[in-house]
């Protein structure tokens, strides 16, 4: 498991050790005894994980994690001599994902750290897997958008249908018989529908409908999404 993990501890003999640690796992790790350095770092380099100490010289665990919430999701394990109820709480309603009290195992952290990076990564692919991008446009299944780049481009619900559909048989020409039975969920009706919410399409995601880039006709099959992955 390749990854980057940011170890933010004053006490300098613990930070070594729980870096031999997680090198010894094929992890890249860099240390920081203060918040500040971590800001430094963070500047230049990008951590899968945090391991972060409360008891900071200067600026204080809790204060890194609020400032760093704004702009970050990675995940972030609190590692503290601090074992109150109120600063378990305090620190995961900071957003930290975990908290684990000193002393510790380090066999026991790695292990800890493992199974955050996994499920980081997990939570990633399905993420991923919830888009479909082509070309400049990204379709979101999950609440039926299409956007190119950043601008919500207008879509009836038929006509994210029919471009959902041909996304999702990757780049497999669909007839039209089978878009009509799949989106209007009819297995007779007036095919002829389909060619025209194809140029209703084309209309607002080609930059010549007439010579069609990403929704192609393939003649004697019917339609397909090109990604350009076979180009």
């Amino acid at each position: 498991m390749k990854a980057n993990v940011l170890i933010i501890e004053d006490v300098r003999e613990l930070s070594e050790l729980v870096e031999l640690y997680l090198t010894k796992e094929g992890l890249a790790v860099k240390s920081a005894e203060s918040a500040e350095d971590a800001l430094a770092i963070l500047e230049s380099w990008t951590p899968d994980l945090i391991i972060l100490d409360i008891n900071l010289p200067g600026m204080d665990g809790f204060e890194f994690l609020h400032q760093y919430r704004r702009s970050e999701t990675t995940p972030v394990l609190i590692v503290s001599a601090r074992s109150a109820d109120e600063d378990i709480i305090s620190g995961l309603g900071y957003g930290a994902d975990e908290f684990v009290t000193k002393p510790f195992s380090p066999r026991v952290l790695v292990a800890r750290v493992r199974a955050m990076l996994r499920r980081n990564r997990e939570d990633q692919t399905k993420s991923e897997a919830k888009l479909f991008r082509f070309g400049p446009f990204t379709i979101d299944f999950d609440a039926c958008i299409l956007k190119k780049e950043n601008e919500k481009i207008p879509l009836s619900a038929k006509e994210y249908g029919v471009l959902a559909f041909l996304a999702e048989a990757a780049g497999k020409p669909q007839s039209p018989e089978q878009i009509y039975s799949a989106v209007w969920k009819n297995l007779y009706g007036d095919i002829t529908t389909v060619a025209v919410y194809i140029q209703r399409l084309r209309k607002k995601i080609e930059d010549d409908p007439s010579v069609p880039v990403y929704l192609e006709t393939v003649h004697g099959m019917g339609y397909r999404l090109n990604t350009g992955a076979d180009s």
